[in-house]
């Protein structure tokens, strides 16, 4: 297991890296809008077997709205010719709240039309608006992310592998403590320490390599955003755990040797993600 685990990850970081530091943003949003689709699809998979099966198709396509508006940029290639498209409706298509009261609105149609009554309608109602809520919403972020600044994405995405690995292999060698054990039992605290100190060897790390010049102040603020992405990063993997505990399944899917699904690969991004996005951005972090 371990062996596919690291095999996975040798064949898909130097893509990922590719794609963040040479891609242009609009083909980071076709591949985060991807693997939110996989994600939703194993998400609502795992809802089933909870018998709560949601509206799996509206949601995507809500999912995919919110992408398309988190693109910074990308509508603006597609509607520059369209002049006969009214202004305040290219606008409306462009924003994260439109698509969100489309979902609302959806939700509530979906919910009056169903055959089976709106209170069996309901859970299926939860179980979209959470999946939208938990990752369509918060890995759309990735893409606003990389549209402020490569760096800043590659710098969350490695803070997350980093610190993760360091868990892995910390808890895994001399976890004792367990952390949540009704939710995952193989979680140990020394594994969650593990994973803020080597986020913030990381963090460190990849200011020294990548920034010039020097400056204290950004030193300090990758820090402190290293240990929010770890501690988010955590809160994320315990909230995918507890989704999957419900349905007494291990991983969301099998579609990484090794890693589980896409779920469970990217569990720590759900809240990293904005935690990230919103630090640097309040804070004016640079590059």
């Amino acid at each position: 297991m371990t062996g596919a685990r690291i095999l996975t990850a040798v064949v898909l970081i130097p893509i990922v890296v590719s794609l963040v530091l040479w891609g242009p943003t609009w083909l980071v949003a076709v591949v985060v809008a991807g693997i939110i689709l996989l994600a939703l699809h194993e998400f609502f998979a795992i809802g089933a077997k909870m018998n709560m099966p949601g509206y799996p198709r509206f949601t995507m396509l809500c999912a995919l709205g919110i992408v398309w508006a988190m693109s910074s940029g990308t509508y603006t290639i597609w509607y520059s010719g369209m002049t006969r498209i009214p202004v305040l409706f290219r606008f409306l298509l462009a924003t994260r709240e439109f698509y969100l009261a489309f979902f609302l609105i959806g939700m509530a149609g979906l919910a009056l039309a169903t055959k089976k009554g709106v209170a069996a309608a309901l859970p299926s109602a939860a179980v979209s608006a959470a999946g939208l809520a938990f990752i369509a919403w918060p890995l759309s972020y990735l893409v606003n992310l990389h549209a402020s600044s490569p760096i800043k994405l590659l710098f969350v995405l490695v803070v997350v592998w980093v610190g993760d690995t360091a868990a892995f292999f910390v808890g895994r060698s001399m976890g004792k403590r367990l952390l949540a054990p009704t939710i995952s039992p193989k979680k140990t605290w020394e594994g969650a320490v593990a994973n803020v100190l080597g986020s913030l060897l990381a963090g460190a790390v990849f200011y020294a390599c990548e920034l010039a010049p020097a400056s204290t102040t950004l030193l300090i603020h990758f820090l402190v955003a290293a240990v929010l992405v770890s501690v988010a990063g955590q809160m994320g993997d315990l909230l995918e755990s507890t989704w999957k505990r419900g349905a007494e399944v291990k991983d969301s899917g099998s579609l990484l040797p090794g890693h589980g699904g896409i779920l469970d690969r990217i569990d720590a991004l759900l809240l990293a993600a904005p935690v990230a996005f919103w630090y640097f951005s309040l804070m004016a972090v640079g590059p």
